[in-house]
């Protein structure tokens, strides 16, 4: 099962990791540990809580304007 991993860089170091489609979400020292960490999160969460048909997920970025 394919599903989406969001990364975005933590304040203290390292990487938060997120599973849109559960909300599982994790943290690791790389990038690698962080996905890594994910995989383990989110197939404990689908184990109790199985997705019946996740389909494929659309990911894109949008723009917001910042204003000083």
């Amino acid at each position: 099962m394919e599903l989406t991993a969001v990364l975005t860089p933590a304040e203290e170091g390292g990487y938060v990791a997120l599973n849109p489609e559960t909300g599982t979400t994790t943290q690791g020292e790389t990038v690698e540990e962080a996905i890594s960490n994910l995989r383990e999160a989110t197939a404990l969460y689908l184990s109790e809580f199985p997705i019946l048909a996740p389909g494929h997920p659309l990911i894109t970025t949008f723009s917001v304007p910042v204003h000083a």
